[in-house]
């Protein structure tokens, strides 16, 4: 019998992504490291409207803190994503490190762009759901739509599907709607 030695990518480790440029904006995704091209205006905006009600929520309740991208979120050695919005509860607030976020955040929001959609649909999903983020919304700027997963039984279960004529009401955070109107 012959065996062939064949050589495999090396995956990059959180080691390596830390050697990233100060400023530029990578994410190390299954392990390898891949630099995200700068947001359109209109996500943008839809990033600071939802961070702007989301912000004011989570003070009036003292439930938590809503963070904003570029901040780091250490889920594994070859899993280090920068979401585009995302909370921690008063009681994880242990996983908040001087540089990054240890640990998966409570809820998660990703707005969709070209260059990240793929991403955040399919892999960022899966090890979200992985690693247990209780709550993750999607949100399509170009469909004007926001999908609602709420982490049930060790899987994200599709909880609602809404358009920018609605309203969002969080499962994790039950006090809070959000019209979407205001963020479309």
């Amino acid at each position: 019998m012959i065996v062939f030695d064949i050589p495999t990518a090396k995956k990059s480790s959180y080691a390596d992504y830390l050697n990233t440029p100060e400023g530029s904006k990578f994410q190390l995704i299954g392990g390898e490291i891949i630099e995200m091209t700068s947001p359109n205006l209109y996500h943008q905006r839809i990033i600071k409207k939802i961070l702007a009600l989301l912000d004011l929520f989570l003070q009036k309740s003292q439930l938590g803190e809503v963070f904003v991208s570029p901040l780091d979120v250490y889920l594994s050695d070859t899993e280090v994503y920068q979401p585009d919005l995302f909370v921690l509860l008063k009681e994880n607030f242990s996983k908040m490190q001087e540089t990054k976020i240890e640990g998966s955040p409570d809820l998660v929001v990703e707005v969709l762009s070209p260059s990240t959609a793929y991403y955040d649909m399919k892999h960022k999903k899966s090890v979200y759901e992985k690693f247990g983020v209780k709550e993750y919304w999607i949100v399509d700027p170009m469909q004007k739509t926001l999908e609602i997963y709420f982490h049930q039984d060790s899987k994200f279960q599709l909880q609602t599907e809404l358009t920018q004529t609605q309203i969002a009401k969080s499962i994790l955070l039950p006090e809070l709607e959000i019209n979407l109107n205001e963020v479309f």
